[in-house]
């Protein structure tokens, strides 16, 4: 994979131009439509969300060093990207890290990713806590409230790295300080209402979308989890990432993010160039690959079970059986 990680900058920069361009015009005209009562330009939220996904994913990019060969290019791109996509570029870079040391490690369940318990675990919660389980993983919270809230109020502090220094900070503080710079001066030209309606609406679907590719890029039929002494990073990205294998228009708005076992088996290739590696390796295409329909089938796993070695929906009778018999 290391020949395919050389980024080419004019490319990289055309990406971002052509990604930041329409989302910046879409957002004008949806707001100058509703801040005339014009409540056709909401429908323009859709597009909006979809183009903010994909400069996501370029920030994505530049968090792993992979759009720009110059470390001070990737960061001030994605801290500028992270003002508009309500993520602070430095904080969210550093917890997704974490998720790439640890994915698939069950022993390492920590920042940068969804919360996952094991059959075992879940069986010995008290029943209050299941409960809550339960509703975390319930499509309405994981896809809807969890994603807006995530995205919109818990990125407003550093969460989970409060005490680790100065840094986190500064980069979230810096993000919020920008953000509110530019709310005040599109609620001075166009009315707070129209500003907050359009912006909070896309972010709040592209926050979905993101959450919904991030949850089927590891929680899928046939992915892997091992404890620490099982576990090695090249079986968890070949084995523990899927392949989304995605229409091309939804390719080229979620910039390739799809190819996601390759994207962990080498986190600097560019994401322009990963469908050259499925190109020139087509036995990768193989290795968890799902359709969009094939996808939906992962929703209701929402447990390891260790003995099985499978993802399982909740059981049918808790405290019966550990058991895959007893899911439904």
């Amino acid at each position: 994979m290391a020949r395919y990680g050389e980024p080419d900058a004019i490319r990289s920069v055309l990406e971002v131009v052509a990604t930041a361009f329409p989302l910046l015009v879409i957002w004008s005209v949806a707001i100058a439509l509703v801040g005339h009562q014009q409540y056709l330009g909401l429908l323009l939220i859709v597009p909006a969300a979809a183009f903010l996904v994909r400069l996501f994913l370029i920030q994505h990019d530049c968090g792993h060093g992979s759009l720009f060969r110059s470390r001070a290019a990737n960061d001030w791109v994605g801290r500028v990207i992270g003002v508009f996509t309500v993520t602070p570029y430095d904080y969210w870079r550093r917890t997704h890290a974490i998720h790439h040391a640890t994915s698939g490690n069950l022993d390492r369940r920590e920042l940068g990713g969804l919360e996952l318990l094991t059959v075992a675990e879940y069986l010995a919660l008290p029943r209050v806590r299941r409960w809550l389980y339960r509703l975390y993983r319930h499509p309405v919270v994981l896809f809807g409230l969890g994603p807006a809230y995530m995205f919109i109020l818990q990125h407003r502090l550093p969460i989970g790295l409060m005490r680790a220094g100065w840094r986190p900070w500064t980069s979230v503080m810096g993000t919020n300080v920008s953000m509110a710079i530019l709310l005040t001066a599109g609620a001075l030209a166009f009315g707070v209402a129209p500003v907050l309606s359009v912006l909070g609406l896309s972010v709040t679907l592209a926050a979905t979308a993101g959450v919904w590719l991030f949850y089927v890029q590891h929680q899928f039929e046939g992915t892997r989890w091992s404890r620490r002494d099982q576990w090695n990073p090249h079986d968890a990205a070949l084995y523990g990432s899927s392949f989304y294998d995605l229409p091309p228009i939804l390719r080229w708005f979620t910039a390739n993010i799809g190819v996601h076992h390759v994207h962990h088996l080498n986190s600097r290739i560019p994401f322009y160039r990963l469908p050259e590696v499925l190109r020139d390796h087509p036995r990768l295409r193989s290795y968890g690959r799902m359709s969009v329909r094939e996808s939906l089938a992962c929703v209701p796993l929402v447990l390891w079970h260790e003995e099985a070695g499978r993802l399982v929906p909740f059981p049918r009778r808790e405290g019966l059986s550990q058991g895959p018999v007893a899911a439904r």
